[in-house]
């Protein structure tokens, strides 16, 4: 029911998608739909809850390594990427917008199970990168980081996807995004010397102040 569910709702959207086109591309009765379902707007709700289970797991699965923080949020970069640019995620998206106004418990549940959550893992992995000292938020809240670090990530590539339905994005694509996203952001709180270049720069050896020159006595000449 759930994949007949995920299907008619993002070829349909929510409001024009019925119990009853679930119900006949499930192949069940309307009675077992009901038995399960209290009503569509339920259905939905476990349609997005069953989509974020699966994506979250890959992001529960990296955390922070010390020394590798350029490539833990690489890791999470090229993973996020894969999860928001992904048809189904792209659907979802696209109904959980369209809906915002008139079912607002539903889009509001779509950011706060979704781009919310993601967040998570990465603030976790950024408070192992502080403890490590790989990184320095500036007095930012891991939470804050973390949301600004996804946003970053998924900035122009998820308006291009959501605005440009037959767009399908390269694997190098996706790293390229990623890996731009990374180097802008490690340049910001990195405390790594080798990546954050102007973080310390070595004095230049003092120089000795040349003796200023002695003036000759002046001589005066005699007069023949």
């Amino acid at each position: 029911m759930l994949q007949a569910a995920r299907k008619v709702f993002f070829s349909h959207g929510f409001s024009a998608a019925t119990t009853d086109m679930i119900q006949q591309e499930a192949g069940v009765s309307k009675a077992t739909v009901y038995a399960h379902y209290a009503n569509k707007e339920a259905l939905f709700a476990a349609v997005l809850t069953a989509q974020i289970d699966a994506s979250m797991q890959t992001m529960r699965d990296i955390s922070h390594r010390p020394g590798k923080l350029k490539e833990t949020l690489q890791a999470f970069a090229r993973t996020y990427l894969g999860i928001v640019l992904s048809e189904d995620s792209l659907a979802l998206c696209r109904v959980a917008i369209a809906e915002a106004r008139r079912f607002p418990d539903l889009s509001s549940k779509f950011y706060v199970s979704g781009p919310a959550a993601m967040a998570v893992p990465v603030a976790q992995a950024l408070v192992q990168a502080v403890a490590a000292k790989d990184a320095d938020l500036g007095g930012l809240a891991p939470s804050i980081a973390a949301t600004l670090f996804l946003s970053l990530v998924r900035n122009d590539a998820q308006l291009r996807c959501l605005t440009h339905a037959n767009a399908r994005p390269s694997s190098a694509q996706l790293t390229e995004w990623a890996a731009s996203a990374v180097t802008l952001f490690v340049r910001a709180i990195a405390i790594d010397r080798d990546v954050q270049g102007n973080a310390k720069r070595k004095a230049r050896p003092a120089t000795k102040a040349k003796a200023p020159k002695k003036s000759r006595p002046v001589v005066a000449r005699k007069s023949r």
